[in-house]
């Protein structure tokens, strides 16, 4: 059976929340005008479940209209009631590099008391790309959150600011294995002769993902 907008309607229309979801997941194999001209009413679905799924694909949707997915995504942002969901609003902020959002994600960051917005908010400024994004990555880092430590680790790589490397060279010792690798990723990516001896140093770590990874970005 062929996908339609006819069909996806009925799907996403139905009662039954199995029905919906997979409405959703179709929308992907649309039109992305017509899909999200669809995904838009679910934004602000009674269900949180059905918000959350819809929320999610904006990243990938909402490059249609820019504009009306940084009104939808902020939105949610600051008014839904699931933490989950506005986590998804902040993914997707990120994913559509909407950088106009980037105060609006920062102001999130400090009134929100919750780990797992602040984490996706920490995790969403790598993608963001937004240079601004440097020094709340930098209290991240100081938050003695081991996920958002992780999650700013990653994010301060893709960020490209090479002030990053002796803000991340501490973290070559860290006892947590997994902060290790994830240095190890970010420092290949910032490059530099600070970032190639703390490499050199993780390349020889104990655990043999680490110094894979460490001995993989030396070589390029």
């Amino acid at each position: 059976m062929s996908i339609t907008p006819e069909s996806v309607q009925k799907l996403l229309n139905s009662e039954d929340y199995g029905d919906r979801i997979r409405g959703i997941n179709q929308l992907r194999q649309l039109d992305s005008e017509v899909a999200f001209e669809m995904i838009k009413p679910l934004v602000n679905d009674n269900n949180a479940r059905i918000r959350y799924a819809a929320v999610s694909q904006l990243d990938t949707l909402g490059k249609h209209d820019l504009e009306t997915s940084l009104e939808l995504l902020r939105d949610r942002l600051y008014n839904d009631p699931e933490i989950d969901v506005k986590a998804a609003a902040a993914d997707a902020i990120g994913g559509l590099k909407l950088t106009i959002a980037y105060e609006d994600l920062d102001r999130s960051y400090h009134q929100t008391p919750d780990w797992l917005l602040q984490f996706s908010i920490i995790a969403a400024l790598g993608e963001l790309g937004d240079p601004r994004g440097f020094d709340l990555l930098k209290e991240a880092l100081e938050s003695g959150n081991n996920l958002l430590v992780t999650a700013a680790i990653s994010s301060l790589g893709e960020l490209g600011d090479s002030r990053a490397v002796a803000l991340l060279t501490p973290f070559a010792t860290d006892e947590d294995w997994q902060v290790r690798h994830r240095l190890a990723q970010a420092l290949g990516r910032l490059g530099g002769d600070q970032a190639r001896a703390t490499l050199q140093q993780l390349a020889t770590d104990s655990v043999e993902l680490v110094a894979r990874e460490a001995t993989n970005n030396l070589a390029q």
